[in-house]
C-alpha cells in the first residue's frame, strides 16, 4: 500500500483534489518560494552594482569595477589590466568584507 492509497482510506473516499492541492502548496512553499527569492535578491544585487565596488566573479577573479553598462561591467584587476564581464558573472560584492 502506498501513501496515497492511505491517505484516500483514511479520508474515507474524499476528495482527491484536496490532496494534490495541498501537495502542491506544501511543494511550492519549500521549492519554489525560495527559489524565487532568491532570484529577486540576485537580480537587485547586480542592479546595485557601481563603480568603485570590489567584486569578486563565479570565476573567482577579484577586481574593481571601473565602468557599468546595462548589461556588463568593467573590471580593473590590477596592473591596469581590466577585463569585461557579463554583470552575470559577478556573485558577490567585497568592497564592505574585511581583507
Amino acid at each position: 500500500m502506498n501513501i496515497i492509497t492511505i491517505f484516500f482510506n483514511a479520508e474515507g473516499g474524499g476528495n482527491p483534489l484536496i490532496f494534490f492541492v495541498l501537495v502542491f502548496g506544501v511543494f511550492w512553499f519549500f521549492m519554489i518560494r525560495p527559489q524565487v527569492k532568491k532570484q529577486k535578491q540576485e537580480r537587485k544585487f547586480r542592479e546595485e552594482l557601481k563603480k568603485g565596488d570590489k567584486v569578486i566573479t563565479s570565476g573567482g577573479l577579484h577586481g574593481k569595477i571601473v565602468e557599468v553598462s546595462e548589461k556588463t561591467v568593467k573590471i580593473d584587476v590590477g596592473s591596469s589590466i581590466v577585463l569585461k564581464f557579463d554583470k552575470s558573472g559577478i556573485s558577490a560584492e567585497l568592497s564592505n568584507a574585511k581583507e
